[in-house]
């Protein structure tokens, strides 16, 4: 094949499979090395290696050959020195080298030999392009064609030949999709399998919604307005609620756009789904007064004890049946889209509820009397509700005060409560030693049936089960198994056990190291008439060497100027005769200037290695260029 030829073949595969250069060429390059293998029965231990030239379409191959002298026993295995020579010069005899060995006509023979496996090495790349092309696509919006569809699952075409797969649950109920149809789904889920990736896609999920929204409002898009929490029952309707990151920014006309264009196109696209676009907001009251749009809320009250966040919500007897929805799907969506449990009133069934809490509260009734007094106008216009009779705007309006009033006064008296009993239990933790909440229970010393009731009911440390029977000893009656003597056997148990105190380790003491004193050491005695000498060692520095010796001149071994023996000054540090080296070089050429002689003994401190410490070495005077280095 001539080389544009190939080229253009070459190049038509690789858009064809939508495969990259290098990975058609590997896939080759191996095909051809199995072909090789299978032609001249080659050993699967020897290395092999292929090199296609993808303009012309030839393939060299190279095989690792032993270097022989003259004897050739295998060319498969075996070439001969001289040969090897024309690769590698520096060969020898015994080398291991990778030599040329492409067979006579191997072109044909490779062709019709690889020809499956280079098919099967294209098909392997081609699955694992799409799985990786598809892994990145997990969550995000896909466009394909409708192949197949049947009552279990519809096949979709989608790009680089791939097939997903949309589960008949995953579909918008009441869609019916038909061959030929383009339509859009966002990828749930990409498995391996062994016929290529499975890609699960999905229609109903509310992750298509947001990709939808993402792609239709450019606010959404770019950051600008935010989706904070979506519920959705697909085909039917769904609530979204948005929220600004920007001031002056409406997030729900974003949304709507002008006319509705934008949410229009949505509802279209999700078979005429309705979609309410609500704006987020901190305060729960106020949000979930607009989850339950498009019904008029009168008032919304919170409840949350032991984790479970209930709201009643109050509407007029014209708006109960519009909160709660067909099937109560409003309500289901509120709760969903809030997070709270949502229980929904009308307002003259909330006065009667608020009414029998007023009579049957009488703590409650004391703290707001202007309700109690309005007890006999509520009662009238309830019943004449319970009559059918209509009501007039006034009447409702003071059955929703009477409401706000009793409701809010409960809610504080309940906060109240729990403010209490929280202070209670702190206080009863308190009391308890903080080693008894690291002591395990089996060290209580109970008997062994009543200690194993307790490790099934949780109990596990000694400090828990103290906890629980000063707080709410009824916990540890109600178990199955534990009477009054068991209840005596653990509070005898407990009463027995000591809680000792933490060891404090002491905190180490800072020791106050003190700067080393410099001690002026100069011993000198006066000789009138005769001239003084150098009073010092001096300090020179020699090519290759960093540190100066340190001279102190002395002028008796047994005693110092100060009174300090010489003995002691060698066991001091080294630093304080570095600087008193300096004051001697002073003091000693201040004499210089008077004209004292002055009788010397040089002395040399070094450590030595065997003692551990530093020791004086006399230092004698000698003459060359040493006497140089040493004395001026």
């Amino acid at each position: 094949m001539a080389k544009n030829e190939f080229a253009l073949a070459f190049n038509e595969m690789l858009e064809e499979k939508q495969l990259a250069k290098d990975v058609v060429i590997f896939a080759i390059e191996s095909a051809m090395v199995s072909a090789y293998r299978r032609a001249v029965g080659a050993s699967t231990a020897q290395h092999v290696e292929a090199k296609l030239d993808p303009d012309t379409g030839v393939v060299t191959v190279y095989a690792e050959k032993e270097v022989v002298e003259d004897n050739v026993v295998d060319d498969r295995t075996e070439v001969l020195i001289e040969d090897a020579r024309k690769v590698n010069p520096e060969v020898q005899l015994g080398d291991m080298i990778v030599i040329e060995t492409t067979p006579a006509d191997f072109g044909r023979v490779a062709a019709q030999t690889a020809r499956q496996v280079i098919q099967q090495r294209i098909r392997e790349a081609e699955r694992s392009n799409q799985m990786q092309y598809f892994e990145r696509q997990v969550g995000e919006i896909v466009s394909g064609l409708v192949q197949t569809t049947n009552a279990q699952s519809t096949t979709v075409g989608l790009d680089m030949k791939a097939e997903g797969v949309m589960p008949n649950n995953q579909k918008i109920p009441g869609e019916r999709l038909k061959l030929h149809d383009r339509i859009r789904a966002v990828v749930m889920e990409v498995k391996d399998g062994t016929r290529g990736p499975q890609i699960i896609l999905s229609r109903a999920h509310r992750n298509f919604l947001r990709r939808l929204l993402e792609n239709e409002v450019p606010e959404i898009y770019h950051g600008i307005v935010e989706i904070r929490a979506i519920a959705r029952e697909p085909g039917a309707r769904a609530k979204v609620a948005v929220s600004a990151t920007q001031a002056g920014i409406d997030p729900v006309g974003a949304c709507v756009g002008i006319k509705g264009v934008r949410i229009q196109a949505i509802v279209k696209e999700l078979h005429d789904e309705k979609i309410d676009i609500i704006q987020w907001d901190q305060d729960p009251i106020v949000y979930i007064s607009k989850a339950i749009s498009p019904a008029r809320v009168n008032g919304v009250y919170l409840t949350d004890s032991e984790g479970a966040r209930t709201a009643t919500v109050v509407v007029g007897e014209d708006q109960l049946s519009l909160a709660i929805g067909r099937d109560g799907q409003n309500a289901r969506l509120a709760a969903k889209l809030t997070g709270w449990r949502i229980d929904i009133k009308s307002l003259s069934e909330a006065s009667g509820d608020s009414l029998k809490k007023l009579l049957n509260n009488s703590e409650l009734a004391a703290l707001i009397p202007a309700a109690v007094e309005s007890i006999p106008q509520i009662e009238e216009i309830l019943a004449k509700k319970a009559e059918n009779r209509p009501l007039t705007p006034e009447e409702y309006t003071v059955l929703g005060q009477f409401v706000d009033r009793v409701e809010r006064r409960t809610i504080q008296i309940k906060e109240e409560a729990a403010r209490v009993e929280e202070e209670r239990t702190t206080a009863a933790r308190a009391d308890i030693p903080a080693a008894a909440f690291n002591m395990p229970l089996e060290q209580s010393g109970m008997k062994e049936h009543i200690f194993n009731i307790l490790i099934e009911a949780g109990f596990e440390t000694v400090g828990a089960l103290i906890f629980v029977i000063k707080t709410d000893p009824n916990k540890v009656l109600g178990l199955p198994g534990i009477g009054s003597k068991a209840m005596q056997n653990i509070e005898e148990s407990l009463a027995v056990l000591t809680f000792p105190e933490p060891e404090v380790v002491p905190e180490p003491e800072l020791v106050k190291v003190e700067e080393p004193v410099t001690i002026p050491v100069e011993v000198v005695e006066a000789t009138p008439g005769i001239e003084t000498d150098e009073a010092i060692a001096a300090k020179k520095q020699s090519e290759g060497k960093k540190e100066a010796k340190k001279v102190v001149e002395v002028e008796d071994e047994e005693h110092a100027k100060d009174g300090v023996a010489l003995d002691e000054l060698f066991k001091m540090k080294p630093e304080i005769f570095q600087n008193a080296g300096n004051n001697v070089e002073e003091e000693s050429s201040g004499d210089k200037k008077k004209g004292k002689k002055t009788k010397k003994k040089a002395v040399e401190l070094q450590f030595d290695e065997g003692l551990g410490e530093v020791v004086g070495r006399k230092i004698h005077k000698r003459g060359g260029e040493d006497a140089g280095n040493d004395w001026e």
